[in-house]
């Protein structure tokens, strides 16, 4: 009775929210797209079950239960590297070869050309893009491989048998190497299927819907911490804190004024109009690539550490193979400290290579426009320059404390498991990812004259 009364109270006391997810839902076409993209990710979480073949289940449990690494890593993958599925990579692969297309179109002419060609020119980038993703996938499934199975010991490495390039072993090894390459590309054409017949942002709602599945059991392992009743409430206030700063911080933006000159023919003659708009300069125009660009850097030498060290060896080399493996430990606090830093240094590189390649000023001289009091051309490139950097500080650390405020929760609450719960990288993937998608289904509604989710 109490369900029928709500549902029979006027919309206008409804929640905002909740109407907006009815009017969404009253749609058709925009019913068809929400429920598109639930039924892709169910199929995307059943694809994260798929064991390649070759795989000891309990051998690869321990092997995660002894390495902190691993579940780190496996955060990211949604469960699917624990799983050892064929979905293991991710799309992570495609991300990472989009990142290098990205600084390639800025550095080579030719590439720089072909994006300034349109939609034939995002076509062949796109296209180059997924080419490249093959053996970036193929070179990261492999490094995977020899860490589970050499980096652990013998006892953890044997969760994974005869992986190698010769002999016996090579024919499993291209099974399961290609079996990583498959699933990492039908990842990506699911989510272009979300792009396209979903609510957009196919990839990222993948990565989202990864991460999301791995918390239930990232929860239940800290409430099953004993003792620590007020250590997880103060995580819980600080996950709801960095959660804000994330939503700040990603919607700050200066606002640039811009006047556009047109001349319009009426009546015969040449009448000249102005209008203004202004140019958004985000705070946080980095978004989560710095985090990734850092991580990824600083997981290469322990991983590679991992190989060299020899428990029954006191060699000069096994000795340094242990030092970096210890120093860029996730546990220690060098690790973190080169964290901040680099993610700084990566913001604002990104930062500019994004900006060099908008040609804002040349764009801007070509249509009409210019800021108001500074000249057309070099001038407002170098205004707009200063002032992109300016901010960029204010994101730069930003995303630097964010890097690090894992490391700083499990110090001040005690926590070991605060480094999971409160990953930097996972909350702005799905902070970000959360306001995407409202926007688009805002926009969607807005276009129907319906009150969208975001007020």
């Amino acid at each position: 009775m109490v369900r029928e009364a709500y549902a029979q109270r006027p919309e206008s006391t409804r929640p905002a929210l909740l109407q907006a997810v009815i009017d969404a839902m009253r749609i058709p076409d925009l019913r068809f797209r929400i429920l598109f993209t639930l039924a892709m990710l169910v199929i995307f979480r059943f694809a994260a079950h798929v064991p390649v073949p070759g795989v000891d289940r309990d051998a690869l449990a321990a092997a995660f239960d002894a390495n902190p690494l691993l579940g780190f890593l496996d955060l990211f993958s949604g469960g699917a590297l624990r799983n050892l599925s064929v979905a293991a990579l991710g799309v992570y692969p495609y991300i990472t070869a989009s990142i290098i297309m990205q600084i390639l179109t800025a550095v080579i002419p030719a590439l720089k050309e072909l994006s300034r060609e349109g939609e034939f020119g995002r076509q062949k980038i796109n296209q180059y893009t997924h080419w490249l993703t093959v053996p970036i996938a193929l070179f990261q499934g492999y490094g995977q491989l020899t860490f589970l199975q050499g980096g652990l010991g013998s006892a953890q490495g044997g969760a994974i048998q005869g992986i190698g390039l010769g002999g016996d072993t090579l024919l499993p090894t291209i099974a399961i190497m290609f079996s990583f390459v498959a699933g990492t590309m039908f990842l990506v054409w699911l989510g272009e299927l979300i792009t396209e017949k979903g609510i957009g942002n196919g990839l990222s709602i993948i990565i989202f819907g990864g991460i999301v599945a791995t918390l239930p059991q990232i929860l239940g392992q800290g409430l099953l911490v004993r003792d620590q009743f007020f250590g997880l409430i103060l995580l819980g206030v600080i996950g709801l804190a960095i959660v804000y700063l994330i939503v700040f911080f990603n919607e700050a933006q200066r606002r640039v004024p811009v006047q556009y000159g047109r001349s319009v023919f009426r009546g015969g003659r040449m009448y000249r109009q102005a209008g203004a708009t202004h140019i958004p300069l985000r705070v946080n125009s980095a978004g989560m690539i710095p985090l990734i660009f850092a991580f990824s850097i600083l997981i290469l030498p322990p991983t590679v550490a991992q190989y060299f060290i020899d428990p029954g060896s006191t060699s000069l080399f096994t000795r340094i193979a242990s030092a970096i493996a210890t120093t860029l430990s996730p546990t220690a606090v060098t690790y973190w400290v080169l964290v901040f830093l680099l993610v700084v240094v990566f913001a604002f590189f990104y930062t500019l290579v994004v900006f060099n390649q908008q040609n804002l000023a040349e764009n801007l001289q070509k249509n009409g426009g210019f800021v108001p009091g500074i000249r057309p051309g070099r001038p407002t490139h170098e205004y707009l320059f200063n002032v992109l950097l300016r901010i960029t500080w204010g994101g730069a650390l930003f995303l630097g404390f964010v890097a690090v405020i894992p490391y700083l929760a499990g110090q001040v609450t005690n926590l070991q498991a605060a480094t999971s719960i409160l990953s930097s990288t996972s909350l702005l993937i799905m902070v970000g990812v959360a306001l995407d998608t409202l926007r688009q289904l805002e926009a969607q509604l807005l276009m129907r004259n319906y009150e969208g989710f975001l007020r």
